[in-house]
């Protein structure tokens, strides 16, 4: 059985399983979990367990759909900040709430952020807020070919569907 190691934990197929299975639906109930994956209940609890304590399992989240909440435009703000103000710049995108993520990146830019807000000028708005200490690349995004998904697990990307 191919195993990969994560810090003090050997993830096998098994443990690959039981993470699809979690991403896909973290409200699985442990009998269901275990049922899927061919285990007793108590063995797949003590594997999420070693997941979580590995650092593998971070935590259990919860899906929102940003249109549903009134917040029908998706953008990513690409970030490149004046000289000196990178922590600036850092400190105003922690504490703006339409920035929903943000990474520090290598290349022409520093930051690409993601926000969501209900409308241009409200966009508008919220780069303004980094004008001054950043130039910006704004882009909106029409649609999502390719959803936030888990990267695969055990080293080797597994084809469900070949492109055409």
């Amino acid at each position: 059985m191919k195993r990969l190691r994560y810090k003090d934990c050997n993830l096998d197929a098994i443990d690959a399983r039981i993470l699809e299975a979690l991403v896909g639906d973290a409200r699985i109930t442990i009998a269901d979990l275990a049922r899927l994956v061919g285990l007793s209940s108590p063995s797949v609890s003590d594997r999420i367990r070693r997941l979580e304590e590995a650092g593998a399992i971070e935590g259990y989240t919860l899906s929102i759909n940003p249109r549903v909440l009134g917040l029908p435009i998706t953008a990513w703000l690409r970030i490149k900040p004046i000289p000196g103000q990178l922590q600036k710049v850092a400190e105003i995108l922690r504490g703006l709430p339409e920035i929903v993520e943000c990474d520090r990146v290598m290349g022409e830019d520093c930051f690409i952020a993601r926000a969501y807000v209900q409308s241009v000028d409200e966009l508008e708005r919220l780069v303004d807020h980094v004008i001054p200490y950043a130039m910006t690349n704004t882009s909106i995004v029409q649609s999502s070919p390719v959803k936030r998904r888990l990267p695969p697990i055990l080293g080797t990307p597994v084809l469900r569907e070949r492109p055409i």
